[in-house]
């Protein structure tokens, strides 16, 4: 099992704040026992504090020792790929062997932040995103050689992974040989038919001779079924308010039970549940033996988007010790 995690700005908190216990969580879930800890690229995003992951995946890797660390992704689109080579080249250089390098080809905001980011349109389509892997994956290896060296870069390459929420990343994975995370996180409905899709796809490869698949997933582990429902209130309503365009910072699980909603956004809330692990150490490790079940997932990289980092460092150590049952260390 492992980690993503979005460094969650409270309403009564800052960015300084989200990002520290990020910081703390990642110490944290090190000592339990969690192979990786990523975190996502977003913008424009008032609820999110990790908008430049290879500034913040530094910041980690000096404050831990031995846990993997990486992006659950970089955005392709939103960066020249020389730029990421020498970000994520600079961070093996630093501590060889435990950076990974999550792709991602959405842009991970709305159309006219990702126009602010890259500064053209050019390259923020997704037809783009195949020429754009392949040149930073060069960048890496040299294969073709070219009047461009990425120094950090070459020949200090992160392990790359492919991101996706539907099949177009699944199946580029799955020709390229690469590692595959799906984001079960917000596209449940569309896991089991891209995770086959890599599967059939795949090709073996310098980096792997069998399909490797990551499922992540939303998880808010409490000492009751009750108290997690409680917990997971605000992530309902931030995401609610999200996509009708009014992003804000966490509410507290006091402010998102006294929301009105109506029963038009109860529904979106409720429905955006399906597939999450949501309850006692009991109720979450069904849960989760039942994805596993379903996905053949290799690994289950867990996501916790509550107010509280007390809450959010505890629902780690609950899966640690009751639904992993200590086996995380090893």
């Amino acid at each position: 099992m492992s980690v993503l995690d979005l460094a969650p700005v409270a309403a009564a908190g800052s960015a300084g704040e989200a990002l520290r216990h990020t910081t703390e969580l990642a110490r944290r879930t090190e000592e339990l026992g969690y192979r990786r800890f990523w975190v996502a690229e977003h913008h424009n995003m008032p609820a999110i504090a990790s908008s430049a992951p290879a500034v913040l995946l530094a910041h980690l890797a000096a404050n831990t020792s031995t846990i993997r660390l990486g992006s659950g992704g970089v955005m392709l689109p939103n960066h020249a790929p020389l730029v990421v080579a020498e970000q994520f080249g600079t961070l093996e250089a630093l501590h060889p062997g435990r950076i990974d390098l999550g792709i991602g080809r959405a842009p991970g905001t709305d159309q006219v932040t990702a126009l602010a980011l890259r500064r053209t349109m050019e390259g923020l389509s997704a037809e783009g995103f195949p020429r754009e892997l392949a040149d930073l994956m060069n960048y890496f290896s040299g294969e073709q050689p070219g009047p461009i060296t990425a120094t950090p870069g070459l020949g200090q390459s992160p392990a790359v992974w492919l991101l996706g929420s539907s099949g177009f990343s699944a199946q580029l994975a799955g020709l390229l040989g690469l590692p595959f995370s799906f984001a079960h996180h917000f596209s449940a409905q569309n896991t089991l038919p891209a995770l086959q899709l890599y599967r059939q796809s795949f090709r073996p490869s310098q980096w792997l001779d069998r399909p490797y698949a990551m499922v992540a997933v939303n998880v808010v582990c409490a000492e009751t079924d009750e108290r997690a429902e409680w917990l997971a209130g605000p992530s309902g309503l931030s995401f609610l308010k999200l996509r009708s365009g009014r992003p804000e910072p966490l509410a507290s699980p006091e402010e998102a039970a006294a929301y009105p909603y109506t029963d038009i956004e109860r529904e979106f809330v409720e429905g955006r549940r399906f597939g999450q692990a949501l309850g006692s150490p009991q109720t979450v490790a069904r849960q989760l033996g039942e994805l596993v079940e379903r996905t053949g997932a290799d690994e289950l990289m867990l996501t916790t988007m509550v107010y509280d980092v007390a809450d959010r460092v505890r629902s780690f150590e609950l899966v640690a010790e009751h639904v992993a049952g200590g086996s995380l260390r090893r």
